[in-house]
């Protein structure tokens, strides 16, 4: 019988939220603990930190919701103002700070204020959590270097230190003071507090979480590396290790990404050491009528937008931006096929996605609402160009052009529009390249 499985991530960005919903939707409920919180993780995930520092969600200091931008405490007379990207304190004409926000900005929910000196140099943050509690201060020398991180508990003690320069951590549990050489040290006291010693995991990177698989006791080859990086010119010395069946109780690679999974295969990896294992994902609508796109940008940069637009007056174009709109893509609201939204609500771009069918991935600059994922997730057929790709994991290569073929891209999407069971052909191309599991499939045979 098989051993307690914990899932292990460094973080919890989007691919690690991923797997675990992945996991989830396959039926498995593991414990999943993250080593580098962000002070927002929802709450059926475990911060290795917060087990050390407590329950910030009954500290005296909480508010019960994240903080706004404009709640940070300053000086009398200090100003702060902000806008849909960040927001900055100021003593008359001098900038104190800049606040940082979570994902999605324009929500303006702040994640880390950085203090600055009177020469411009960051000299400290204020990390700040989902409960609006200041659990975390990062301090820099006079060169804007990370030297320490002081982690405070839900009581406001100063509970963990951390030292960037020489490495070591040092905990305050139990009145007994720790001094750890490194985060797999404070990694591993945690996983012997849990009892998890001979527990099998599952871990998605080659840094902290494969060291503490290596550092663990023997239990029989049962963890599993999930590989979610892009591409690259080599083969990472730690996952030579699992290659070569050197590894302490790794012997397994799930490679989650196409074209990772393409490139070690170019690199000469034998396909037998390393198996394709994408996500399970949970698509949200099926398309009824092809006759909508969207496009996200905060910026007037659209690649062939107008080009798009006057060549497909059949299909209704929905241009959303977080910010205001310059007058250059304002004037594109005169054509009868275009619909604008200039500072749109997040209940506004919930609609789009929903409502639209295309999903172009045209526009220059940054990425906002992280619309090619969310795109995917709605079920919308993502077409773009290869000078504008923003996330290369849900765009097939068939759906990607150069600037010079616009007319083969318009030559698609008016066929998708006129043939419905293309555009599913299509749509079946891009989950397939994306490795969209089954639920019944997911790691079948681990259950076996």
């Amino acid at each position: 019988m098989m051993n307690q499985t914990v899932v292990l991530f460094d973080d919890y960005e989007m691919d690690s939220q991923n797997l675990h919903t992945s996991l989830l939707l396959a039926g498995y409920d593991f414990p999943v603990v993250v080593i580098e919180d962000d002070g927002f993780l929802p709450p059926e995930v475990s911060s290795i930190y917060e087990h050390y520092l407590g329950d910030y969600s009954k500290s005296p200091f909480a508010i019960g919701k994240p903080r706004y931008f404009n709640q940070i405490d300053v000086p009398d007379y200090w100003e702060i103002s902000g806008d849909n990207r960040s927001g900055k304190i100021q003593d008359l004409n001098h900038i104190r700070g800049y606040i940082q926000y979570m994902e999605p900005k324009n929500k303006r929910l702040v994640k880390r204020v950085d203090w600055m000196d009177e020469n411009g140099v960051i000299r400290s943050s204020d990390h700040y959590n989902q409960y609006g509690v200041l659990f975390a201060r990062t301090y820099y020398n006079k060169s804007g270097k990370r030297v320490v991180k002081t982690f405070f508990s839900a009581s406001g003690k100063d509970v963990i230190t951390e030292n960037y320069i020489t490495g070591d951590i040092m905990l305050e549990a139990d009145g007994v003071m720790h001094i750890f050489r490194s985060k797999t040290e404070l990694v591993l006291k945690y996983f012997r507090d849990k009892g998890w010693e001979s527990a099998r995991i599952l871990f998605n990177s080659l840094s902290t979480p494969f060291f503490v698989s290596e550092s663990l006791p023997e239990n029989g080859m049962q963890d599993i590396l999930f590989w979610q990086e892009g591409p690259r010119p080599d083969v990472p010395g730690n996952m030579q290790i699992i290659l070569e069946g050197r590894a302490t109780r790794t012997n397994k690679i799930m490679v989650q990404k196409r074209r990772s999974y393409n490139r070690f295969l170019e690199l000469g990896v034998p396909e037998d050491k390393i198996q394709p294992l994408g996500f399970i994902y949970p698509f949200m609508k099926t398309n009824e009528h092809v006759t909508e796109a969207l496009i996200c940008t905060n910026s007037d940069q659209v690649e062939q937008l107008e080009t798009l637009v006057k060549a497909l007056p059949q299909l209704r174009f929905h241009v959303a931006a977080i910010t205001e709109m310059s007058q250059k893509l304002m004037r594109m609201g005169n054509y009868e096929n275009v619909r604008l939204y200039p500072a749109a609500k997040e209940s506004t771009f919930d609609t789009l996605f929903e409502k639209c069918d295309f999903y172009l991935d045209i526009n220059h600059a940054n990425e906002i609402v992280n619309a090619v994922s969310e795109a995917f997730l709605y079920n919308q057929l993502i077409f773009g160009f290869s000078n504008t790709i923003h996330n290369w994991d849900y765009v097939a290569p068939e759906h990607i052009y150069h600037t010079g073929e616009t007319d083969k891209l318009i030559a698609e999407l008016a066929a998708c529009i006129e043939d419905y069971d293309l555009m599913e052909d299509h749509l079946y191309v891009q989950q397939q390249f994306a490795m969209a599991e089954e639920e019944y499939s997911f790691l079948q045979e681990q259950k076996e």
